[in-house]
């Protein structure tokens, strides 16, 4: 299982990133997932270290912006954790006894 995408945070900004067209605007993460700028600046700096998101930094009318984007690393990553999570559910409903 891989602990980067398995912890909670680094999972979640993952799936956001996915659903929001693969890209995001730091404050627009941040807001959905109600994580405070300082935890959601070290999980998106893990992510990037892994290869799994990209951030691109500019200024819009003289104000910094961040923006994020799952990589297709990232995406391959998500997608084999969610295998591994179905492989392991479908794993104990087969095994469960009613």
């Amino acid at each position: 299982m891989n602990r980067i995408v398995h912890e909670q945070s680094r999972l979640k900004i993952l799936v956001h990133l996915s659903s929001a067209g693969g890209k995001a605007a730091f404050p627009a993460i941040r807001k959905a997932l109600e994580m405070t700028a300082g935890n959601l600046s070290i999980q998106i700096k893990t992510l990037e270290e892994s290869g799994y998101v990209a951030t691109e930094k500019s200024f819009v009318e003289n104000k910094p912006r961040t923006q994020v984007s799952i990589t297709e690393e990232g995406r391959e990553a998500l997608v084999q954790y969610l295998e591994e999570m179905e492989a392991l559910l479908a794993g104990l409903k087969a095994g469960a006894k009613p």
